[in-house]
């Protein structure tokens, strides 16, 4: 949003007469500006991604932050013009505003984001302004959060049976546990095998939770429902709903099976809400995900939903406080549509089996070299795309496979993982030695933001 546009999100001028310590980021530092009297304009190149900040003058809002320190931005437009009674304390290639400070109040601002792993000082700034800006004390943690969250279920859920919708991941698996040591065996969880999980991951998963987690589960082989219900659905946010709307449906026929089942459980997160929801009218959705924008207005089933406003890093944390094994913490975020949203374009049993192989190389490979965990998330995606290419003394016209492997640590945003080039180079050739329909296979190298990790 730019805060000239027509319904841009604003608040009372009056905020920055409170005398109260304030900081702004990115948004926030152009909404203290415009309405400090300071001048915000359109830049004339964007800037996502990486920039370096020089820091200007002695801000309290950057002590013990080293100069030419790393910092994310993602900003259409700049600060020209600074308001009186601030001073510029920061600045970037593209930014001559990336930062500034009140000469006499507490008011404070950032074009870039602190708030994310890949600002690398991004936590001292946060704790510079919390802890020595407002006096603020940190007293969240996981063991807190696990004792405060087992009371809150309990009285939430009451006498009512509850049903966890479990994908396998590492939220949902987090969230069945921490719900069982609320109401124990008033807890009935539910994998529903959609046909779009990755190669035989039903069954690795139905392993783990029947022999390692003794969690009570129904499984509930439905493949053949969602890819009927898929059938020439291209656009992704059809795919999205139409995958969420399903997931419904199933389980609440499965909750009419149990006696006073009033909830379901779901491992949903904040980064999930934040880009399946729109704040204002004016905002935009950037994705829908299946546990927040597929659900139908109205359900048989309410939300129990402990996760909602941490975000991934937060949910292994509080994994280990439950002492859950970490080769489930561990494991790399899937999304809730399953390969779905990784095959572009229309969904048909031929293109997942395709995709299944590659994918199922392309993890293993990233196993074997020992360099999994130093991954957020890695997968294949195939292409809507054929290409030309020669096999033996034939030519061939068949897909375009494109790798994707991230480092993250919420999610919100990424950076693309640098493989080492023989690597990728052995796992092209697997590939495409192996799996029966690809020719091709790309990298993407690009970053969150301005593209997301999932291509749909």
């Amino acid at each position: 949003m730019s805060v000239y546009d027509e319904n841009a999100p604003l608040t009372d001028p009056g905020i920055i007469k409170l005398g109260i310590p304030m900081l702004g980021i990115c948004y926030g530092l152009q909404f203290i500006c415009k309405i400090s009297g300071g001048k915000v304009e359109r830049a004339s190149d964007r800037e996502y991604g990486k920039a370096e900040l020089k820091i200007k003058g002695k801000s309290k809002l950057f002590e013990g932050v080293s100069d030419a320190s790393i910092v994310w931005m993602s900003h259409g437009d700049y600060i020209r013009d600074v308001p009186e009674g601030f001073e510029i304390s920061g600045v970037s290639s593209h930014s001559p505003v990336c930062a500034m400070s009140g000469k006499d109040n507490k008011i404070y601002g950032v074009q870039f984001h602190p708030e994310v792993m890949h600002t690398t000082e991004g936590s001292r700034i946060i704790s510079n302004f919390l802890f020595g800006i407002c006096g603020c004390s940190g007293n969240w943690t996981p063991q807190n959060f696990v004792e405060e969250s087992i009371q809150r279920i309990k009285k939430t859920a009451g006498k009512s049976k509850v049903i966890c919708a479990l994908s396998g991941g590492v939220d949902s698996t987090v969230a069945a546990v921490l719900v069982q040591k609320s109401i124990g065996d008033h807890l009935t969880c539910i994998h529903i095998d959609t046909g779009l999980m990755r190669k035989s991951e039903s069954l690795l998963i139905k392993k783990m939770f029947d022999d390692k987690l003794k969690l009570n589960v129904i499984y509930v082989n439905a493949e053949q429902k969602f890819l009927d219900a898929l059938q020439d659905v291209s656009d992704p946010e059809r795919k999205r709903k139409i995958i969420g709307g399903l997931f419904i449906k199933l389980f609440e026929s499965e909750a009419e099976k149990i006696k006073d089942a009033g909830f379901l459980v779901q491992g949903t997160l904040y980064p999930d809400v934040i880009e399946s929801v729109s704040v204002k009218g004016a905002s935009a959705t950037i994705k829908t995900h299946h546990n927040v924008g597929g659900l139908p207005e109205e359900m048989n089933l309410k939300l129990i939903e402990p996760f909602r406003e941490l975000f991934k890093d937060e949910v292994r944390r509080v994994g280990r406080e439950l002492n859950i094994p970490e080769e489930f913490i561990d494991r790399h975020p899937f999304p809730g549509p399953g390969l779905a949203v990784r095959i572009l374009g229309n969904i048909t049993r031929e293109k997942l089996d395709l995709l299944r192989e590659a994918d199922d190389i392309f993890i293993n490979e990233i196993k074997d070299a020992g360099i999994y965990n130093e991954i957020w998330q890695a997968f294949a995606v195939l292409l809507p795309v054929q290409s030309v290419g020669v096999m033996g003394d034939s030519r061939s016209y068949e897909n375009v496979l494109a790798l994707r492997a991230v480092t993250s640590v919420d999610g919100m945003t990424a950076d693309w993982y640098r493989f080492q080039p023989d690597f990728l180079a052995h796992v092209s050739n697997r590939i495409i030695n192996k799996v029966k329909g690809i020719n091709r296979v790309v990298y993407d190298i690009s970053s969150k933001p301005p593209s997301t990790i999932e291509w749909e």
